[in-house]
């Protein structure tokens, strides 16, 4: 059995409780040995703040403006249904809500039946609901996945890289946004699960919707993208029909490879082979050692996205045929090599940042 993740355990939480108040009070007396390593995080310049290695008066905040923008859409994502249900067959109803997915900016979308282990046990992003229980109450879930462009995350840790990661939290919050109020519209409950307010671990969800794998950096990776995407869900009460899981050997893969772990600045992705972590075999990233480099160098670092042989270009017939054969998995290892290196890094900075 999967357990369930504490929201209060991420870093996001911790990071955003105020010093005095009652969520950090009761989670440094239920967790005391994370006080000291918490401080010293805290203390560090935040990130797209003066201080930080890619610090910009103008060019920082075009980041922060859309995390910004984000957050002011956090009491949209869960309304009351507009009007009584309309019937309709689940299939249609399933190819309806993928088709205004992908119409409204979805590149990839899936559906799932919501599972217990795919919610948080506990809020804890925001002190005003620390601590509540969160409860499982919509029946499904349609996840989808909006790409990340390229040649910005191959800037990493530049700041282009966290623009575009702002970006692609921003079009998949709207999309679901969209998604969600069609839902109420047509007279059934759904939840906008997005940056900042997402009571479901979305990694989870889509790997169980067919969209990918989750591979050695404890993200989503896809056939087409690679990790290089951004993930929203919406979870509703209306019947659809789920997809299967498809993996596709990402974790054989990752077993091989290991570039993302010999890449990371800040050695949090473990090197090796899956450990059991609470009872699932898997890679457990060192959040804190990924988040201080964050903090150092003022953008969400990406290092690791733009390491993965699957964010740049790998013949779809090699990745249909690797699942079972570790042999192709060496030859897509070795033509990245060829062509990339450890990894492939352009810094000439984008118009945007110019």
């Amino acid at each position: 059995m999967i357990k369930k993740i504490d929201e209060r355990d991420t870093m996001f939480a911790r990071m955003a409780w105020s010093e005095d108040g009652p969520a950090a009070g009761d989670y440094y007396k239920r967790h005391p040995e994370k006080k000291t390593i918490d401080d010293e995080l805290k203390a560090l310049p935040n990130l797209s703040e003066e201080g930080t290695a890619t610090y910009d008066p103008i060019n920082s905040r075009i980041a922060d403006s859309l995390f910004r923008l984000i957050a002011d859409l956090r009491p949209l994502v869960d309304k009351e249904v507009i009007r009584g249900p309309v019937e309709i067959d689940p299939l249609r109803a399933t190819d309806k809500l993928k088709a205004i997915a992908r119409h409204f900016g979805a590149d990839l979308v899936g559906i799932t039946a919501m599972k217990d282990y795919h919610y948080y046990s506990h809020r804890g992003r925001h002190e005003e609901d620390y601590g509540a229980p969160t409860t499982p109450h919509h029946r499904y879930g349609i996840v989808f996945a909006v790409e990340m462009d390229r040649d910005y995350i191959n800037r990493a840790p530049q700041l282009e890289q966290t623009v575009e990661t702002t970006r692609g939290y921003l079009n998949s919050a709207m999309t679901g946004m969209v998604l969600s109020y069609f839902l109420r519209e047509i007279g059934y409950e759904a939840r906008n699960h997005m940056d900042g307010n997402y009571l479901v671990v979305a990694p989870l969800v889509a790997q169980d919707a067919g969209l990918g794998e989750i591979g050695r950096m404890g993200i989503l990776i896809t056939k087409a993208f690679g990790p290089r995407v951004r993930l929203g869900v919406v979870t509703t009460d209306l019947e659809l029909v789920p997809d299967e899981p498809e993996p596709f050997g990402i974790k054989a893969f990752c077993e091989l490879c290991n570039k993302c772990s010999v890449t990371c600045p800040g050695k949090a992705i473990p090197p090796g082979p899956r450990s059991e972590v609470d009872g699932v075999l898997r890679w457990q990233i060192d959040q804190e050692k990924c988040y201080r480099v964050w903090r150092n160098i003022g953008t969400d670092c990406g290092v690791c996205l733009s390491t993965c042989p699957f964010s740049q270009e790998v013949d779809s017939g090699s990745i249909e045929a690797m699942k079972d054969d570790p042999q192709v998995m060496k030859k897509i290892l070795e033509v990245h090599q060829e062509k990339y290196g450890i990894r492939y890094y352009n810094r000439e900075p984008m118009p945007l940042i110019k």
